[in-house]
């Protein structure tokens, strides 16, 4: 597996370094946004997972996970200490595709890495086999051949997550989904630590739609989707 390691800390990517290639990984190194953005050529798969710390000296680095998205579509983890959702949310909406924070442990960070892989070759897997039809939800409109989602005609951006959490529950509308069946279906692992990225995932959802409403948290259970009114 390819990796575009962006870190400014040499002793930091070297340890990380030597880590992953015992595990496997091609590893590149960028110390800075400008070095990232130059080896990621848009439209270019030459690499599987970009592993983005924030704490960049030359770009802010939620600014260089946007360019990242503009130029690719190549997974991106972030790696930051901030630990409250709200950070977390905003990488999410610029185009990450999962997060880990400091300080982390190498196992899990090799699981997130293994998971979003797995998550994205899944998902070109199915691009082409997506029936021809649309979920209609009140307002909201989601088209599933082009995974485009609207609200009252207007569209909604959303990542590769959010578009599947939300196409699973309103394919049954009502129906209280548990936690552990979205993260088999959505996540396609049974690893625990994702749950943490679901509540992300549903608390960004609800932000976007500007519908707080639309996904009902079920209290020690998992969510449901409330249709509104058309």
């Amino acid at each position: 597996m390819r990796l575009l390691l962006v870190e400014d800390d040499n002793h930091v990517a070297a340890a990380l370094s030597a880590v992953l290639a015992r595990h496997g990984f091609s590893v590149t190194h960028a110390r800075s946004g400008e070095e990232a953005l130059k080896a990621l050529v848009p439209d270019s798969d030459a690499y599987d997972v970009v592993l983005l710390d924030l704490g960049l000296p030359d770009q802010d680095g939620y600014e260089v996970c946007g360019k990242i998205r503009k130029r690719t579509g190549t997974p991106v983890i972030m790696v930051t200490a901030r630990s409250d959702v709200r950070s977390r949310i905003h990488g999410l909406n610029l185009g990450a595709d999962d997060y880990v924070v400091k300080p982390y442990d190498t196992g899990e960070l090799l699981a997130r890495i293994h998971a979003v892989s797995r998550r994205t070759h899944h998902d070109d897997g199915q691009a082409g086999r997506e029936g021809d039809s649309a979920l209609r939800l009140g307002p909201v409109r989601i088209e599933l051949p082009t995974r485009q989602v609207s609200v009252d005609g207007t569209v909604v951006q959303l990542t590769r997550k959010e578009f599947d959490l939300l196409a699973l529950l309103a394919q049954r509308p009502g129906v209280v989904f548990r936690r552990e069946q979205i993260i088999s279906e959505v996540w396609r692992t049974s690893w625990e630590g994702t749950g943490r990225t679901l509540e992300v995932h549903v608390a960004s959802l609800r932000a976007k739609l500007r519908m707080p409403a639309l996904i009902e948290t079920v209290r020690g259970v998992g969510y449901r989707l409330v249709a509104p009114a058309a």
